[in-house]
């Protein structure tokens, strides 16, 4: 059985209207429907796993288990781990899986004096070399930190490297001691004992200026950060969703951010993906539904070498799916049907579209290619041998599978199904996308986008009314929407507001 599923066209949608999802279900392909592909699985994203400890785990649990209200967001943030994840570890425990594998099994130690003092030698010595490699281990940490990456130079310059080395060495300082830690970062440790006991004649020190957050401003926007909302969402995603919600706390970037964690990259920055070149000159869409892309990513199945098949299209401007199809088997046929479906509810007209695509087997299929043919739709594949010329789709499939719910393995076509529906749904009405100025895929593809970005402009204005000072004088502005995108950048794209 195959499941197909496509959403229909909004022509005139509300700020409240969603795109309707209604699945087909397609029964017995027919022996024309193609056979599988002999390519092997998909290589495009693998993401690392974390592997943890029963000890590790127990101790996390304990430490939550302690935290007052709003500290659980502060101890998951330190230690990098997701909400979901620390409540699947409370449900080990309390099944007693946890307790299990902390316990130590096999036969009782050998009762020979001899070998039990060898053993308790080789204990000790194993103790103090894995002593030396931690302490060896949080030498290169540290030393990671405070040596710039690419030759790039530290902010603030040298006073900026200096105070980034005095913390490097009062962080190492209590797992080597204060002399081995100098010596590790080529400072003084006179100079380290004479920066860390600040002037008392210092005029500015413990000077808080007037533009400043108050204390309770400050732990207002903490409280935001920590709540169980927005536990794993990223700063930015945090402000630009309580900025379409009318509520404003601080300025992410600039005089007033010691709040907010350095951990998302600016929106205006933009992110341009390609190479500098490109043959096909009208891949430069300037607004949804001029440029499509689609690919095929493997997830994996309920036994080895048992994978699914998800067939994705992408709209290139808006970021927008607005089909998607999940088979237990690749197949031109099915490929076909997904475009031709697909093409039927967007509306698209003769000769509107571009649909890329890279040179796998469905994608240049005489079938697939006559359909386009017959509906007039421009085909363009990936240059041969160069793997990053479709990156929407591939970032795209990234977002999906570093996603912290996304399972190992699905127990079925069904069980593949309903996460991808769930998955879909987030990512068109609810992801804020860093490429399109923090925008859903849904506002920018239905037209919304001016009317959501007036929207934060005026919320912005009337920060800077009531604090100008806090912003340099400057009025703020939002990012703004880029004017066009591409695939492979094109030689006369110059303009900042594109991507």
């Amino acid at each position: 059985m195959v499941l197909f599923r496509g959403e229909n066209r909004e022509d005139k949608m509300t700020d409240q209207a969603r795109a309707t999802e209604t699945p087909v279900e397609v029964r017995d392909a027919g022996p024309d429907a193609g056979h599988a592909s002999s390519r092997p699985a998909d290589p495009e994203v693998k993401a690392t796993r974390r592997r943890f400890s029963a000890e590790y785990k127990l101790r996390i649990l304990r430490e939550a288990d302690a935290c007052a209200p709003g500290e659980v967001a502060v101890l998951l943030r330190r230690e990098g781990l997701y909400y979901s994840r620390l409540k699947l570890w409370r449900q080990q425990r309390e099944r007693g899986e946890l307790d299990a594998l902390a316990r130590r099994r096999g036969p009782a130690p050998s009762p020979d004096t001899q070998i039990a003092e060898e053993n308790e030698k080789l204990r000790g010595e194993v103790a103090r070399l894995r002593e030396r490699l931690e302490r060896a281990e949080a030498v290169i940490t540290v030393q990671k930190k405070v040596v710039p990456v690419g030759g790039s130079r530290t902010a603030g310059g040298q006073t900026g490297r200096r105070r980034l080395v005095m913390q490097a060495v009062a962080e190492l300082s209590p797992i080597v001691g204060t002399a081995a830690a100098c010596e590790a970062l080529g400072m003084s440790r006179a100079s380290f004992y004479r920066l860390s006991r600040p002037s008392a004649s210092d005029p500015r020190t413990g000077y808080v200026p007037d533009w400043a957050l108050s204390p309770g401003e400050r732990q207002a926007v903490l409280d935001v950060l920590h709540s169980e909302r927005f536990v794993d969402f990223a700063p930015a995603e945090i402000y630009a969703t309580l900025l379409d919600e009318g509520a404003y706390y601080s300025a992410q970037y600039g005089r007033c951010t010691d709040c907010w964690p350095r951990t998302a990259k600016c929106a205006s920055a933009g992110t341009c993906a390609g190479t500098p070149s490109i043959r096909d000159r009208n891949c430069w869409p300037t607004g949804p539904r001029q440029l499509w892309t689609w690919d095929i990513t493997k997830l994996a199945g309920p036994g080895r070498w048992h994978h699914y098949s998800l067939y994705v299209i992408i709209d290139v401007f808006s970021r927008y799916v607005p089909g998607w199809l999940l088979a237990d088997r690749e197949s031109e046929s099915l490929a076909k049907r997904l475009i031709e479906e697909t093409c039927r509810k967007e509306g698209i007209q003769l000769g509107q579209l571009t649909l890329h695509a890279d040179r796998g087997a469905p994608m240049t299929s005489k079938s697939v290619a006559q359909l386009l043919t017959d509906l007039d739709v421009t085909r363009s594949h990936s240059r041969p041998r160069n793997s990053d010329d479709n990156p929407y789709s591939e970032a795209q499939f990234k977002t999906m599978k570093y996603r912290p719910d996304f399972p190992q393995r699905f127990g079925s076509l069904e069980d593949g199904l309903g996460f991808v529906r769930r998955f879909f749904r987030w990512y068109n009405h609810e992801h804020r996308h860093t490429g399109i100025a923090w925008l859903t895929p849904a506002t920018v593809h239905f037209d919304r986008a001016e009317q959501v970005l007036i929207g934060r402009q005026r919320v912005l204005d009337a920060a800077f009314d009531a604090h100008p000072d806090r912003f340099g004088g400057r009025r703020p502005q939002v990012p703004e929407l880029p004017k066009e995108v591409w695939i492979n950048r094109p030689w006369h794209a110059s303009s900042p507001h594109t991507v």
